[in-house]
């Protein structure tokens, strides 16, 4: 799979652009604020409706422009592909495959895969718990496109119980419409549960897989370290059943949503759930005083260059997992190697060099190592310019190709 060819409106700093594009690198070369990185992020948003460095579609759209669209030529087995988003802050974003509006947004995300290495990758280690959970989810949602509706019913149903919880919480304070509350609420509990039980075994399974690619990921990425060295877990806001299918797990959670009602009406806020879980980092760190190996979370105890190793490491087992499915994922390098030391830029560069589609970004071409030479574009000015040299990218897969 591989972008063909990138057309935006309006989107970040580009009233318009049109970028030819094809398999192999290419590298986006320009000083910061020139805009090389709305390039390959708009790239990351066909594949998730989401952006790797902010949280709403707002700051997407150009300033004194009402909405955005990102359309892009995209090539899977010979076939190619028109995918176009329209993106409009405050109202219902739109899709379109092929010249035909999808009914819903999010059915386009995952008809193309990306997997981004960017310098916010260290929050994944050393950021909130839901740095952990965003992670987990994107990828799940991309194997599984339909989780996209599972995890935003589960989200909509966790505001619309928070805002009950505080009105039934102000109930018990005093007010009347306790009862109408309460039973209100006992609905909106089941809904908790049947979601949550579904995205928690999606979850779960997720880690078990991913498990052993991080293994091997770090141990190539991280001076001197062994396969086993990097391990996560799943910990999650209850104790969990045997039985991990979704119907079980939902059980749990309502079981235990039940058991802290009265916590949760004292703090008007939803205690239990995934929204509430975490992914544990580990690193092990030799024998301990009785001979068997010492563990530590990452977090608060890996030195700066072993928690930059087990960012990347788990951006490249994302990668795996998702080649392992049958489908070369994108990856987009976004200015990672200016926060790598020499070494490990040669490491990461020859371990990506053979995927189908790399995109780089780097405020000076000497941050691209040689094995990621390729097509090169200078940014600059709002300008998209190819430098001379190097293979012509896909010359006939322009922005209007039907599939």
């Amino acid at each position: 799979m591989h972008v063909a060819h990138l057309s935006l409106h309006d989107f970040r700093s580009y009233a318009t652009a049109e970028v030819p594009l094809g398999p192999g690198v290419t590298a986006f070369i320009g000083r910061n604020g020139q805009g090389k990185t709305n390039l390959v992020e708009a790239i990351d948003y066909l594949s998730r409706l989401a952006s790797h460095r902010v949280a709403t579609d707002a700051p997407l759209v150009r300033a004194g422009a009402d909405q955005a669209v990102v359309r892009a030529a995209v090539v899977k087995d010979g076939r190619t592909a028109v995918l176009e988003v329209e993106l409009n802050p405050g109202r219902a974003n739109r899709a379109r495959v092929n010249k035909s509006q999808l009914p819903r947004a999010r059915e386009i995300v995952g008809l193309v895969r990306t997997v981004v290495f960017s310098p916010e990758d260290l929050t994944l280690v050393k950021g909130d718990p839901s740095d952990r959970r965003r992670f987990l989810d994107d990828l799940l949602v991309l194997r599984t496109p339909r989780l996209a509706g599972v995890r935003a019913d589960y989200e909509r149903v966790l505001r619309q119980r928070n805002t009950l919880l505080k009105t039934a919480g102000a109930a018990r304070r005093g007010s009347s419409s306790q009862e109408s509350a309460l039973a209100t609420l006992g609905a909106w509990d089941s809904h908790l549960a049947t979601y949550g039980g579904e995205l928690l075994a999606a979850r779960l399974g997720l880690v078990d897989e991913l498990r052993p690619y991080v293994g091997k990921a770090y141990e190539t990425v991280a001076r001197g370290a062994r396969r086993d060295d990097a391990d996560l877990a799943y910990r999650p806001s209850l104790e969990l059943p045997e039985q991990r299918d979704p119907r079980a797990l939902s059980a749990a959670v309502l079981a235990e949503v039940e058991r802290r009602r009265n916590d949760e009406l004292d703090r008007g806020v939803s205690l239990v759930g995934p929204h509430r879980d975490d992914l544990l980092l580990s690193l092990g760190h030799g024998a301990g005083p009785a001979g068997d190996e010492t563990r530590l979370p990452v977090k608060g105890y890996a030195s700066h260059g072993e928690s930059w190793s087990f960012a990347l490491a788990l951006r490249l087992a994302s990668y795996d997992l998702l080649r392992a499915d049958g489908d070369d994922p994108i990856l987009i390098l976004d200015d990672v190697f200016a926060e790598l030391d020499t070494e490990r830029r040669a490491q990461l560069a020859d371990l990506v060099a053979g995927a189908e589609q790399v995109l780089v970004t780097a405020a000076v071409a000497a941050d691209v190592p040689a094995a990621l030479a390729g097509v090169r574009y200078t940014v600059a000015g709002g300008e998209v310019t190819r430098e001379p040299g190097g293979a012509d990218p896909a010359p006939d897969a322009g922005p209007d190709a039907d599939a």
